[in-house]
């Protein structure tokens, strides 16, 4: 896989530079490699509306799931003891039913992949904490909640897995990353949601419109999501 950068201006939101790395949307949006990296202006914008941590866009979270209960209080717990909160709609998103839960990793043409982490350290803002929760199926990429003091929360993407880069560092072993280094460590940060169910909505509308671009063309796609593509050209 190939991850390559955009020849767009890309702004800063929140401390950190703003963009959306994503797959190619056929020939309104072309990609030159696997992932291309967007500037987050540059993407259809979205009415915060039909965001109200309910998820009503996917139909039903359905019965939440047993066994996915303790998991999800304990990463609340460990996230409480720390003065953080878990938002309601990624808690709600991962107690969801399996067919639910598992919709991103259904959907992506790339193999990502659901995977919640443990709360780990911000190497840029003391005080903050990731939680991993999606990965690409080759680790190009990495999803992760950005949880600040005072309830802030958005979605970051990186290249690196903060979690092994830790536990490589407590082993004492030279990954050729520099957890201290500020500077480094922006930049390999990118924000790219505002919050869980954006991005969840997001790398789902995309990913659909994509599957539908390589398929049977547009004519596949309901009234929402030709919405969505007409922001690039007539659809």
């Amino acid at each position: 896989m190939s991850v390559e950068e955009t020849d767009g201006r890309l702004e800063s939101v929140g401390g950190f530079t703003a963009g959306w790395f994503a797959s190619d949307l056929g020939m309104y949006r072309p990609s030159r490699g696997t992932y291309q990296l967007y500037a987050y202006d540059s993407l259809p914008p979205l009415e915060p509306a039909p965001f109200t941590g309910d998820f009503g866009w996917l139909g039903d979270l359905g019965e939440p799931d047993p066994g996915q209960e303790e998991p999800i209080a304990a990463l609340e717990r460990g996230l409480a003891e720390l003065g953080l909160t878990l938002p309601r709609d990624f808690a709600a998103f991962q107690r969801s039913a399996e067919e639910v839960r598992l919709v991103l990793d259904e959907v992506s043409v790339t193999a990502c992949w659901t995977d919640v982490s443990l709360p780990l350290p911000s190497p840029v803002e003391e005080g903050a904490r990731l939680v991993r929760f999606l990965r690409d199926q080759q680790d190009c990429l990495l999803w992760y909640l950005y949880l600040r003091p005072g309830g802030e929360a958005f979605v970051i993407c990186s290249y690196l897995d903060y979690a092994y880069e830790y536990e490589a560092r407590e082993a004492g072993e030279e990954t050729g990353v520099d957890l201290a280094d500020r500077a480094q460590q922006l930049d390999s940060i990118l924000w790219c949601a505002p919050s869980f169910e954006e991005f969840a909505y997001r790398f789902w509308a995309e990913n659909r419109i994509w599957h539908a671009l390589h398929g049977a063309g547009p004519a596949a796609l309901g009234p929402t999501l030709r919405r969505y593509l007409a922001h690039y050209g007539d659809v």
